[in-house]
């Protein structure tokens, strides 16, 4: 058990029957009235962030959680398989956990966040950008960099990303995972 004066930016949390890690607080003491702290909560399960106010000194229970390296195995019909570095063993998870799954590509290194008492994989985190090779896409024109116009290209994975006319298929492309943008072409 903990108090609301042991909060911290990505501590986790257990609360109306759900795990939150908190994004921001805040302390507040007002000139009249009780201090309060007034918070953001992510929630663990709906990637939702909800605003939420604490009495001050309220007890709160703190969930432990572990985050772990994985590298990215294959799909099939139990989800991804993914395998410890540490460990090398072997576990799946479920699609909706995994923040861009549509961007993942064999050996790709992940974080998994686990539950520690339970085990149970609770997110899984992507790296900020990923390197991918342009499968197939309309020929580009070269010289067409001045426009800000896009066009469709499959990548590796079979995701679907808008890049700029002067990418051409077979070129490597950087892709932000949290907006699934392309972000810059990747020479060599």
């Amino acid at each position: 058990m903990a108090t609301t004066s042991d909060f911290k930016n990505g501590l986790c949390i257990e609360f109306n029957n759900d795990l939150f890690t908190i994004v921001e607080f805040q302390h507040v003491k007002p000139g009249k009235g009780p201090a309060f702290v007034r918070t953001k909560l992510k929630s663990l399960k709906t990637g939702k962030v909800l605003p939420n106010t604490f009495n001050a000194g309220v007890k709160i229970n703190i969930a432990r959680v572990e985050r772990r390296q994985y590298q990215y195995l294959f799909k099939n019909d139990l989800g991804y398989h993914f395998m410890n570095l540490e460990t090398f063993e072997q576990t799946f998870i479920n699609e909706d956990i995994i923040s861009a799954p549509a961007f993942l590509k064999d050996g790709l290194e992940v974080e998994i966040l686990f539950h520690a008492d339970t085990e149970t994989p609770l997110s899984c985190d992507m790296p900020a950008y990923v390197v991918l090779e342009i499968t197939y896409t309309e020929p580009g024109e070269k010289g067409n960099t001045a426009t800000n116009t896009f066009k469709d290209a499959t990548v590796e994975t079979d995701a679907i990303v808008k890049v700029p006319l002067f990418i051409n298929e077979g070129e490597k492309i950087k892709v932000d995972t949290r907006t699934g943008e392309y972000s810059e072409r990747v020479k060599g």
